[in-house]
């Protein structure tokens, strides 16, 4: 018999964890899941993106200022009762803090609770963010049957703040390998005018202060300054456009720099690219690093959650630097200057990315949800 399953987000928009949490609803087995997901607001670019199958429901149509707030107004029992309103057999908060605030209210007897993290946390006042108390945070997470961290760095960084270990797993992220290598081959005609001696650089990610893309462009003005040729493309949209922008005006590089915005196909330029660059000051576990490996292109990242993971402990399949702008730097910069260095890494990458076929991380998930805490945990580290 079918289980129905509930999957509870904050939304949909552009993030990683967002578009994740698609790829693995659009996937999982529907000979053994009945797939709904809520989202407590709507209007995200990724809910297009849901297959039909899927039950869809917005707890409300669009974000509400404030929000957090008003959430905190209500215990989680009563949270649960105003945002799900059918019974399932499991339940997951798909996002750490408000989602998990919610799903934890479920009074629902034999109904299976999962919890999964995707972001680091630096204090135990950051980690109940979404609470009205650290004690109710730990209350919260300690109803969960199982919590699922994306990376094995994810899973040490909640636990220093939440005593769950025992609760704790390990799952990495699901992404659309097939169709990311489709869509891939896609023209990408704004990179088609660069000179062959333009060593093409890309980053993918929301416009906001924990990306990093300040430090990037940064990077860029000294490369620039330095006398080397590159050309950085920025995906993404978010609250510092303007002052990314200005940035680049202001620093004259507008042939050095091209924010593109929201792409729903970032896979054409990733691909087309020669290094991928993450230069976050956190992450939980990289989507876009994640994809450029599965299309084959040289990653330079700071060292963030997930990565010596995802890279290796000694830089076999990318370069991972030390979390700061002159280490990230040097790091770009070393591949600049050594082609045959960049085209080995840009085949470790491909090698690397089969590591994540969605067959894979998607048949790990189908086996936490359907066998019970501690049972036959396949897949789960």
């Amino acid at each position: 018999m079918k289980k129905k399953i509930l999957f509870l987000i904050h939304d949909l928009g552009q993030g990683g964890a967002e578009k994740v949490l698609v790829n693995l609803v659009n996937n999982l087995d529907r000979k053994k899941f009945d797939i709904s997901v809520t989202v407590l607001f709507g209007g995200g670019v990724n809910e297009q993106f849901l297959k039909p199958d899927v039950h869809f429901h917005a707890v409300f149509s669009k974000m509400i200022p404030g929000n957090s707030k008003l959430m905190k107004m209500l215990t989680p029992r009563q949270l649960h009762r105003l945002c799900v309103k059918e019974r399932y057999d499991i339940e997951v908060s798909y996002l750490e803090g408000p989602s998990a605030r919610v799903i934890s209210g479920c009074e629902v007897p034999g109904t299976k609770l999962v919890s999964w993290i995707h972001s680091n946390h630096f204090s135990m006042d950051e980690a109940a963010a979404s609470f009205r108390s650290a004690s109710e945070a730990a209350e919260c997470y300690g109803r969960f049957d199982r919590i699922v961290c994306v990376s094995q760095y994810m899973k040490d960084n909640f636990c220093h703040w939440m005593p769950v270990r025992e609760k704790c797993a390990v799952l990495y992220n699901t992404v659309e390998s097939d169709e990311i290598r489709s869509l891939a081959e896609e023209p990408a005609p704004e990179l088609e005018t660069e000179t062959a001696s333009t060593v093409k650089l890309v980053a993918v990610g929301t416009l906001k202060q924990v990306k990093g893309f300040d430090r990037l462009l940064r990077i860029v003005k000294r490369l620039k300054e330095d006398g080397r040729k590159v050309h950085l493309y920025l995906l993404g949209r978010g609250p510092l456009e303007s002052e990314l922008r200005n940035y680049t005006e202001e620093n004259h590089l507008e042939d050095e720099v091209s924010l593109l915005g929201y792409q729903a196909n970032p896979y054409k330029y990733v691909a087309k690219c020669d290094i991928m660059v993450c230069s976050s000051y956190s992450e939980g576990f990289s989507t876009a690093v994640t994809e450029a490996l599965v299309v084959g292109t040289a990653v330079c990242t700071v060292n963030v959650s997930g990565m010596t993971e995802m890279l290796g402990e000694h830089n076999e399949y990318g370069i991972v630097t030390d979390n700061d702008e002159e280490a990230l730097y040097q790091g770009i910069r070393t591949l600049l200057e050594n082609n045959d260095l960049l085209e080995r890494y840009k085949a470790q990458a491909e090698a690397r990315g089969k590591v994540f076929q969605k067959e894979q991380t998607v048949g790990a998930v189908e086996e936490m949800l359907l066998y019970k805490l501690g049972e036959n945990d396949v897949g789960i580290h």
